[in-house]
């Protein structure tokens, strides 16, 4: 799928939202990591370094998406096949 550079911050939205709906919290941090899943005080909490690019962020996501399991929820075509892609190229 061809994705163009505007539509990244769309899509991040979009992905936060299928976070949200999972129950773990995304967050943007400095700091010298990449990001990724992981769990603190008993709560999903999906880190991601707010200073690499929107298409980096949205391979984290996507990548941590996967992690927790996006089966079980909706999530529209696009999205899902937006998610498996990008959690294939990390």
């Amino acid at each position: 799928m061809k994705i163009k550079e505007k539509e990244f911050e769309e899509i991040l939205q979009e992905l936060k939202s299928v976070a949200d709906q999972l129950g773990a919290s995304v967050r943007f941090e400095k700091g010298d990591f990449k990001g990724g899943y992981c769990i603190i005080h008993d709560k999903k909490v999906i880190v991601i370094n707010k200073m690499t690019n929107v298409q980096k962020k949205v391979m984290i996501l996507s990548t941590a998406l996967k992690e927790l399991g996006i089966d079980s929820i909706f999530i529209t075509p696009r999205v899902r096949e937006i998610i498996d892609e990008m959690a294939a190229i990390t």
